[in-house]
């Protein structure tokens, strides 16, 4: 097993706990409920924006391992954008376990 495999594996487990962390949060955030003031409301938006783009993310990561595998046109101009140049670096991946690593922390810290 080479180092390209290990960090692909690393940042595939890293996607799977932030994706899911990030769906629960986003599940839980409600910037349209009454009765917010308006830095309330904002903070609200900008919190569901930030785990919406996580969990877009996240879930790109498991999709490019997936999608070799589908059978889709690869001559369309959207692939070059879904499939990676490359496999993820030693600084994408140490970027998904640190942040999965502090979301882990979190749910053991809160028991």
């Amino acid at each position: 097993m080479t180092i390209d495999h290990v960090l692909q594996v690393l940042y595939w487990l890293a996607a799977v706990i932030v994706l899911a962390e990030a769906l629960n949060k986003l599940e839980r955030t409600a910037p349209c409920r009454a009765g917010l003031s308006p830095r309330e409301r904002t903070t609200e938006w900008l919190k569901a924006l930030a785990w919406l783009c996580l969990a877009f993310g996240a879930a790109g990561a498991l999709l490019t391992l997936l999608l070799p595998l589908l059978p889709i046109n690869r001559a369309g101009l959207l692939w070059p954008l879904l499939i990676p140049a490359h496999p993820p670096s030693l600084q994408d991946t140490c970027t998904a376990v640190g942040f999965a690593m502090l979301i882990i922390r979190t749910r053991v810290k809160e028991g």
